[in-house]
């Protein structure tokens, strides 16, 4: 039994049973891949997938209950491999961070400037993404924080997660818009224009959808997108109004629009910082986590985690 062993396997369920896409990820030849499964299963004495002639479909009952054991040896090699450049290398390295654009957008550059300032050599990684996709790469251990408002808190046991901050939904209109005239908003008002906001399953769109629908009402959404620019780039043209992450306005940026608070409208959102249970972090992430929250101290992390720096 070797790790390539493993690794062709986890990759293999990763592709979703293409071996020909796992031995490309894996720069290997798809022979050779279909060869070390097979080394492995008559090591361990059964067959961990279920085949259709040379087409893998699926894993078979002992290949899915053996996964679980096979993800954690992996993950514990590169936890090792970790730990020993941290030892070596205590302020560089590689950070990667999953969020939405919302949060890398408005949320993050301060912090990230204060970061790179602190650590300049540290490799820092920002992937923009879906909040499935945030999910997704932090339960393979390909990022070490997710961001995130939707997603991570569905997880049970398999993440660590930390209020980040709070936040409301705000309505953005073109400047001198009736609405802005209004004194007290309700959602009726705005339930009776056209209305340009997030797609679903993004930035809290759910949390708007509930609002109508907990009033009785059916808001007319003509358009959706994945990051606020977007909406208010449609706002500006006229396609309607805004319904947007209050911290995306910026009276600065946006002298063309009006921002009008959903405080009293929508209920409050959190946006998370999110660890995957068992994935090693280096000093410098704890430094980054510290950054986004005061009360995030080593300390408290690792107990959150189970009281293991890993």
């Amino acid at each position: 039994m070797n790790f390539q062993q493993l690794r062709i396997v986890r990759e293999t369920v990763r592709q979703r049973f293409n071996l020909t896409d796992a031995s490309n990820a894996l720069f290997t030849s798809q022979s050779g891949a279909s060869k070390h499964i097979r080394d492995l299963e008559e090591e361990l004495g059964v067959e961990l997938f279920e085949r259709r002639g040379k087409r893998i479909l699926g894993l078979t009952t002992a290949g899915g209950t053996l996964l679980e054991t096979i993800e954690r040896i992996l993950l514990d090699a590169e936890n090792l491999k970790r730990s020993a450049q941290q030892l070596a290398n205590q302020d560089q390295g590689r950070l990667a961070i999953a969020t939405t654009h919302t949060q890398a957008r408005y949320a993050l550059p301060p912090i990230v400037a204060q970061f790179k300032e602190r650590f300049p050599k540290v490799n820092l990684e920002l992937h923009q993404c879906s909040p499935s996709e945030i999910v997704s790469l932090l339960k393979s251990g390909r990022v070490d924080i997710g961001i995130a408002t939707e997603g991570v808190n569905d997880e049970g046991s398999s993440f660590v997660r930390f209020p980040f901050h709070h936040w409301h939904h705000s309505i953005v209109v073109p400047a001198g818009h009736a609405l802005s005239q209004a004194q007290e908003l309700r959602l009726e008002d705005i339930a009776g224009y056209p209305i340009v906001t997030y797609h679903e399953g993004f930035t809290g769109r759910a949390r708007i959808d509930q609002a109508f629908q907990a009033a009785g009402l059916v808001p007319n959404v003509v358009l959706t997108a994945l990051d606020a620019d977007v909406i208010k780039t449609y706002v500006e043209l006229g396609l309607g109004i805004g319904v947007i992450a209050s911290l995306a306005y910026s009276d600065e940026r946006d002298r063309d629009l009006t921002l009008l608070s959903g405080q009293a409208l929508f209920p409050r959102n959190t946006t998370y910082l999110a660890l995957r249970r068992g994935h090693f972090l280096h000093a410098f992430a704890y430094a980054f986590l510290k950054l986004c929250s005061d009360d995030l101290d080593e300390d408290t992390v690792q107990r959150a985690l189970g009281g293991r720096r890993d």
